[in-house]
């Protein structure tokens, strides 16, 4: 008579939804079962976007049907079964419970509360529970400390040498392919008047997914965005298809435009790829691997892999580590004092000024905005009007699809808003409303004039820009990377000084939190038109 072989209640985050996912590296499919529970507590912590609800859980209920599909047997909580407790902890709680056990495995988890829930469950449960290193991933939390400790900086271009070191991408023996490290100073380019970009390949909404919608738009119908355009991938075969299209069709021109912006493009030539990666349907190391295969193979230029390959390599892998090396405490710095409410029309779009409507329309409509648009009109905005990290982060958090707290924290806490006060970025990533006319055609329809400088028909980036400079001179002016705006400053008179400062103080006085106590995201009626624009129309 044979022995009955061990139990395992192997749990499957919906963030998680890759094949060979280390919780399922060993599964037993004639003992072991797999756990996956759609929770109203992940759906609700911050309100996200309609559509990366619909992304997850859609997501999520692919998998689980492929793992059936492969004799696995899933023990699947779906948000409307009238038993859901709504936690992980009481799912967990439950299926050991239905199944008892003798361990559970789960992967580490992306957030940070996620896994302190994780930490609690084998005292609580009595049954031992394995967390496993996330080997999706190219960088292992311990490497990332083990290179992080006793740094007083932890600047990403260093990290991003020794990774490429490490795994061999674009390398040539010891040396970078090219003979150069990063080719970001090639990858500057206005797309040219009358450029046409390539159509993307989108997925219309199986049934499974049309599902989903309908329950996302009765359950959260408060929650910000649109539903009608939701053309995500939603299992692993369309991300890899996905992948495909923009590894053939855009990757060439990736690097020269990547920092381009243009109206009625919110696309150009991104990879779109970052929802599916940080769900899992793809991993870094095959993403990367392609994208250098097109350098090899003669089909993309250096410069647009290296680009892009230093997102996920370089940036994504480094952000995670400095989150996971830097929390709890890292969320709580605010090293510019910046204390305003999060203005209204990051909600509702209504603004005079083309770039942010422009941005945030992007975002309404698609749960997307590629990272110039994040960084340098969104984040630039938030960081010159001294807006509270912890709305801006929230902001963030909220309204994209790929945003998951362990990625969304250090770009906009530490790259956007300088919070941490240059432990990630050396200077604050700060510009004029010149940069926004370069790098797109925004400023073309704009109800305030790029040119100006002053008065309130002027760009209101160009005062907001020198009355920053201004208000942090004391803690900024000696920071070498800011040292030319910082001798433009000191020739300026005294008298032009007070005129921006005047400016500043009138417009960013006329921003509004939108309805009460400067929450906007938590009032639901997000569509209503507020009494004001909340900006200072300069027609008026």
């Amino acid at each position: 008579m044979g022995l009955t072989p061990p139990r395992a209640l192997r749990l499957v985050l919906g963030d998680q939804l890759h094949p060979r996912l280390a919780a399922l590296a060993d599964l037993d499919p004639a003992a072991d079962t797999v756990l996956m529970v759609e929770v109203v507590e992940e759906a609700t912590y911050v309100r996200h976007h309609k559509q990366k609800l619909v992304l997850v859980l859609s997501a999520m209920r692919h998998f689980a049907e492929e793992l059936r599909g492969r004799g696995v047997a899933v023990d699947y909580v779906a948000l409307d079964d009238p038993d859901n407790t709504g936690s992980f902890t009481g799912e967990v709680v439950r299926a050991a419970a239905r199944h008892r056990p003798d361990r559970i495995v789960v992967t580490e988890a992306g957030e940070w509360r996620v896994e302190a829930m994780m930490l609690t469950w084998e005292d609580r449960l009595g049954v031992p529970v394995e967390i496993r290193d996330d080997t999706r991933f190219l960088c292992p939390r311990p490497v990332f400390a083990r290179w992080a400790e006793g740094r007083e900086s932890l600047r990403m271009e260093t990290f991003y040498r020794a990774m490429r070191r490490r795994t061999g991408f674009l390398m040539e023996g010891r040396a970078p392919a090219g003979g150069r490290w990063n080719f970001d100073h090639d990858n500057r380019r206005r797309l040219p008047p009358g450029h046409t970009v390539p159509e993307r390949r989108r997925f219309p909404p199986d049934a499974v997914t049309r599902e989903v919608m309908a329950l996302v738009g009765r359950r959260f119908p408060a929650h910000f965005g649109d539903l009608d355009g939701f053309a995500w991938p939603v299992c692993r075969a369309q991300a890899l298809e996905a992948l495909g299209h923009f590894l053939d069709e855009c990757l060439p021109a990736f690097g020269d435009y990547q920092d381009a912006m243009r109206a009625g493009a919110p696309f150009l030539y991104h990879g779109l790829i970052a929802p599916a990666l940080n769900l899992g349907l793809l991993d870094a190391e095959e993403v990367c691997r392609a994208a250098e295969a097109r350098w090899r193979e003669g089909r993309a230029p250096l410069n647009a892999v290296e680009g892009f390959v230093r997102q996920i390599l370089g940036w994504r892998e480094y952000v995670r580590g400095l989150y996971w090396a830097r929390m709890p405490d890292y969320a709580d710095t605010n090293a510019l004092g910046a204390t305003r409410d999060l203005p209204w029309f990051y909600w509702s779009g209504e603004t005079a000024m083309a770039c942010l409507a422009e941005c945030v329309r992007d975002t309404r409509a698609h749960a997307h905005a590629h990272h110039i648009q994040r960084l340098m009109v969104l984040g630039n905005f938030a960081l010159l009007a001294g807006l509270a990290p912890r709305q801006v982060e929230e902001w963030f958090l909220e309204v994209y699809a790929d945003a998951y707290e362990w990625v969304e924290l250090p770009n906009v806490h530490g790259m956007a808003l300088w919070a941490d006060g240059g432990l990630l970025g050396s200077k604050p990533y700060a510009a004029s409303g010149a940069y926004i006319d370069r790098m797109s055609d925004y400023c073309r329809g704009c109800a305030y004039d790029v040119r100006r400088k002053s008065g309130p028909t002027a760009c209101p980036f160009n005062y907001l820009y020198w009355n920053f400079l201004i208000a942090h001179e004391d803690r900024l002016r000696e920071n070498p990377r800011l040292a030319m705006p910082y001798r433009t400053l000191a020739t300026m008179a005294p008298a032009r000084r007070d005129e921006i400062v005047a400016d500043a103080t009138r417009f960013l006085d006329s921003l509004a939190a939108g309805p009460s106590e400067g929450q906007p995201g938590r009032q639901g009626a997000v569509d209503a038109r507020p009494p004001d624009l909340f900006l200072v129309d300069p027609a008026r």
